[in-house]
């Protein structure tokens, strides 16, 4: 896992995203944010499963659904899987050492 500051590379209202083996983040201090890092860790673990590239394919995928359900660009995204998964477990920072494998698909029902 690499860290970079890349403020330009990150879309307007979102302070980081992960692209293995990067997690790229707009601003310098959330190096340090414990909870922030471990959210796009998650992402890391959740791409390495999908073998990167479908895991971007899902990710879209899955956004345009959301999107149809819920006609709301934001809550689309909070509502993947994958950011349901990295937002219900981000504060857990040993969350990875005991998460199995394809834990985010317990989040695809909306409960």
């Amino acid at each position: 896992m690499f860290l970079i500051v890349a403020k330009y590379l990150i879309p307007k209202g979102y302070r980081g995203m992960a692209v293995f083996p990067f997690i790229l983040i707009k601003y310098d201090f959330d190096k340090s944010n414990a909870v922030f890092v471990n959210h796009e860790k998650i992402h890391l673990k959740q791409q390495l499963e999908l073998l990167i590239i479908l895991f971007f394919i899902w990710y879209l995928f899955e956004y345009l659904i959301r999107l149809i359900q819920y006609k709301n660009a934001a809550l689309a995204y909070r509502n993947i899987s994958f950011e349901r998964e990295a937002y219900a477990k981000e504060t857990e920072l040993d969350y990875l050492k005991q998460r199995s494998f394809f834990q985010f698909l317990h989040y695809i029902t909306l409960k």
